[in-house]
Order: structure tokens, then sequence, then C-alpha cells
């Protein structure tokens, strides 16, 4: 496997620890504590801060910054924690932060794709195979679950979800949690169906599709309130690991979800 190569402008701390087969380009800054899998790609003038780790085949493009310290006021100085997984793409001027405390991690998962000027912010949990459009922000403490889809300009509030498969609308404002495989859209947001295309596109079959239908014509078409949408999904629909994970998600909602 192949040492590391380095352009003479870039500068590297003698602490970070940088994979085989990584390029880190032109006028790049590569932090202590900073640890690289092998293949990762810096293109230019990229700023990496430590303590953070990321996996394999990482690219990080022009002017992202990625590792710098939270932007909570509460942060005390003591060192916290980035960790991403692998191959995943983190487009121009895209910032990600670090924990507050030492307790916590900001975590990325694996293949996500980050669009230009997308945020990840302190002590936020993102999935595998994501998509922030650009623009896409996440407050403190946000969750994301895999193969959710964020729209250009998106805007997600403090400690809310994203469940999996969910997407949102350009220029959404997310103030509550959004369920598994739900579009949600607006200012503020509302939940106007189900992601039938990303479904279909993942494979999923057209029985489990009609299910999650039922399940949003329980939950949002109907005279329920979230209690009794529950009871009526699990009194009315086969179960399924879809089904359950909607409903799991919904019972575990601290901030409550959008309607």
């Amino acid at each position: 496997m192949s040492s590391a190569q380095i352009h003479p402008t870039a500068i590297v701390d003698a602490q970070a620890e940088i994979g085989p087969g990584t390029t880190i380009g032109p006028y790049c800054i590569v932090e202590a504590g900073v640890v690289l899998g092998p293949d990762c790609w810096l293109q230019h003038h990229v700023t990496l801060c430590g303590p953070m780790t990321a996996g394999s085949r990482n690219k990080f493009y022009a002017y992202c910054s990625v590792g710098q310290q939270t932007q909570d006021l509460k942060y005390q100085g003591e060192p916290t924690y980035l960790e991403i997984g692998n191959e995943n793409t983190f487009r121009e001027f895209v910032t990600v932060n670090r924990s507050t405390t030492a307790e916590g991690k900001t975590r990325v998962g694996h293949r996500g794709n980050f669009l230009a000027y997308s945020h990840i912010g302190h002590d936020c949990a993102v999935g595998d195979e994501v998509v922030f459009s650009n623009n896409g922000t996440l407050a403190g403490h946000v969750q994301v679950g895999d193969h959710a889809i964020m729209g250009g300009l998106t805007a997600v509030h403090q400690f809310c979800r994203l469940g999996r498969y969910a997407i949102t609308g350009g220029c959404s404002k997310i103030v509550q949690d959004v369920p598994p495989f739900m579009i949600a859209d607006g200012n503020p947001a509302k939940v106007r169906g189900i992601n039938v295309v990303g479904l279909e596109r993942s494979g999923f079959s057209p029985e489990t599709i009609k299910a999650i239908k039922e399940a949003f014509r329980l939950i949002y078409r109907s005279k329920y309130n979230t209690r009794q949408a529950i009871e009526a999904i699990q009194q009315e629909l086969p179960p399924s690991a879809e089904i359950t994970q909607i409903v799991e998600f919904i019972r575990k909602s601290e901030r409550g979800i959008i309607r």
C-alpha cells in the first residue's frame, strides 16, 4: 500500500495520523489529534481539527472545515470528539463540529453525501448513506437515520430526529421529529406523504409500501390523536419491521412528531 502524498504547502501536525494512500492537497491544514484512514482525499484549503477520526476513502473538498470545536457557548475547553465512518463526501465549505463535552461525541456514518455549505452541529448522530443538499443545517444533538435526505436550505432544530428514509423539502423548517419513510415540507414543516420514490428505488416491496401508506393515513389523515393512531396501527396492520420502526420512533419521541 502506497504512503500518503502531502503537498509541500500543506501543514500537517506531527501528531496527526495519516493513513496510507491518502492525498493531502495544497494549503490544507491537518491539526494534532486527527486520525485519517487509508485512501482519503483532501482537495485544497481543507481544515481538519482534532480530536477526530475518519475512516477510509473519505473525500474532503475545498474549504470544508471538519472537526472544529463546538459552537455551543457551554463549551469549557476540554478535548471533545468527532467520529466519521468510511466513504463520505464533504463538498465545498461543509462544516462539522465536535461534541460539547468529553462525555459526548459527534458521529457521522458511512457513504454520506454532504453538499456545499451543509452543517452538522455538535453531538449530532448521522446515519449511513444520507444526502444533505446544499445548506442543509443541523443544530446540536440532532439524530438522522440511515438513507434520509435533506433538501436544500433545510434547517433542523436541536434535539430533533429524522427517521430512516425520511426526506425534507427545500427551505423546510424542522422543529419536531420526522418519522421514518415520511416526507416533510414547509416552514414550519408538515408531513405531506411518504417517500414512495425513495422506497421503490431501494427495493421495498409493494406490500410494504402499502402498509407504510396505511400507517401514514392513520397518523395524519384520520381523526386519531398520536396515541390512538399508534393503537390503530398495531391493531389493524400486519406486523413488519417497517411498521415497528414507525411505532417505536413515535413512542421514543421527546419533542413530538411533526403533524
